[in-house]
């Protein structure tokens, strides 16, 4: 019985510029294109219309259209990991599983786990690089520690970055594929006991007609300004090696955005606490007001701030936000209604569809003053300034409140400079309890 090669595929849901799929397709051995709905994941979704569930069909469905014509198609499974790759074992002669590494606390437990089951086994269980251009521990300062503040580390990185880490990886070894893999437990996204949300995937195609003006586009949420690929990024339906050798040449504001995304990778891989706890402990003393009242009407887009309000109803309806209104709501949560980040935090995990536990945890952190970023917690935004500054016109807002001018809007919750004043005083006494001990 001839040898077969299980490649895992996580995220990174390609055939092509696929590091670890081209590492397994050219040992020659058949290789079996394996994908795990993990339960582990999965129970933790309660709404079971989840346009990220229905992505990630999508996005395979999208790679059984291109294995088909090469005799071969994916085994969609759903169980825990584990598990599965153990049952696959004992179906047939697996001489390895091949999977690209994956950073985070979950996936390098997981990881862990398994290569000690597949080592018993006598079964290598070889991970290579493909999310990044640099793994959290490949730029780090002189002494060895990693970087906690964003300009040193991009430093660091531009200078170590070589043109070649751009290059990608051919596609010459696709008809390596086994032509016969075992039986997919998975067939229609039912299957799988989430539903349709509606949502139509499309293959990622980089905007580099509007990459060059990235930079003076990006901040304004009525425009098509920015690239709308970092759902793609999250679940690898596009190569960050693509996006860097793109953003070279057309665009550095934008090559900043991709190394923030390693930075926070980096920031949770070496500071796991941050999922739970802030990055600056400190600010674990803040006395939080946590109004479940108030946090409600902030979910649902009523707290009179049109832009707010705006961007929550956005996402609400779509799983999308535009990062700059990310960042409005977000202050306005932590600092004007004194909400924890933690809640925020969650409510973004649970609707955004470009979900991504670094990103979202680190921007969290950033915008409660307690992650790691150099400035001090008193950025607070006003939403009628950013309004003034990025939707002047109204555009982006009208299109989310269209009751704006009506009796039907509510008021504002909370005064700005109220809201302002009242969180200054409070981080300041959160902080110094902490030094009087």
């Amino acid at each position: 019985m001839t040898k077969k090669i299980i490649f895992w595929f996580r995220r990174d849901l390609r055939l092509e510029d696929n590091a670890g799929l081209f590492e397994a397709l050219r040992t020659g051995l058949p290789v079996i294109p394996l994908f795990i709905f993990d339960t582990n994941i999965l129970s933790k979704l309660e709404n079971k219309i989840d346009r990220r569930v229905d992505f990630i069909f999508q996005a395979l469905e999208n790679i059984n259209q291109k294995l088909n014509p090469m005799g071969s198609q994916l085994c969609i499974k759903q169980g825990l990991p584990s598990e599965v790759i153990h049952s696959l074992i004992r179906e047939g002669d697996i001489a390895a599983v091949y999977a690209n590494r994956d950073y985070e606390p979950y996936a390098r437990q997981r990881d862990e786990e398994l290569s000690q089951l597949l080592q018993s086994q006598h079964i290598d269980f070889k991970l290579f690089k493909d999310q990044v251009i640099f793994e959290p521990s490949e730029i780090l300062k002189a002494d060895g520690s990693p970087y906690t503040v964003y300009t040193p580390y991009s430093k660091s990185w531009r200078k170590t970055f070589q043109e070649g880490m751009a290059a990608g990886f051919p596609s010459e070894y696709l008809n390596n594929f086994a032509s016969e893999t075992p039986e997919s437990d998975i067939h229609t996204l039912t299957d799988t006991g989430f539903h349709s949300t509606g949502y139509r995937f499309t293959p990622p195609i980089i905007p580099l007609t509007l990459l060059p003006h990235y930079h003076e586009t990006r901040d304004i949420p009525a425009m098509e300004g920015t690239s709308g690929l970092s759902v793609h990024l999250r679940f690898g339906t596009i190569s960050i090696r693509r996006l860097v050798k793109a953003a070279l040449t057309n665009n550095d504001t934008w090559l900043g955005e991709l190394i923030w995304r390693e930075f926070f990778m980096m920031i949770l891989y070496h500071f796991p606490h941050v999922t739970h706890q802030s990055f600056k402990p400190a600010y674990d003393f803040i006395p939080w007001r946590n109004d479940e009242k108030e946090f409600e009407r902030w979910c649902n887009g009523q707290t009179g701030y049109p832009i707010v309000d705006a961007g929550m109803r956005e996402l609400k309806a779509t799983g999308k936000m535009h990062n700059r209104i990310r960042m409005i709501t977000a202050s306005f949560l932590t600092k004007h209604l004194l909400i924890d980040w933690r809640w925020g935090e969650a409510w973004f995990a649970a609707h955004l569809l470009d979900y991504d536990l670094s990103a979202n945890n680190g921007n969290w952190q950033w915008a409660a003053g307690c992650g790691c970023d150099s400035a001090p917690y008193f950025r607070i935004f006003n939403p009628s300034e950013q309004t003034k500054k990025f939707d002047s016109r109204l555009q982006y807002v009208r299109k989310w409140v269209p009751e704006l001018d009506t009796l039907n809007y509510p008021l504002p919750m909370i005064d700005h400079s109220v809201a302002r004043a009242r969180a200054l005083t409070t981080y300041k006494r959160g902080l110094e309890s902490v030094k009087k001990g």
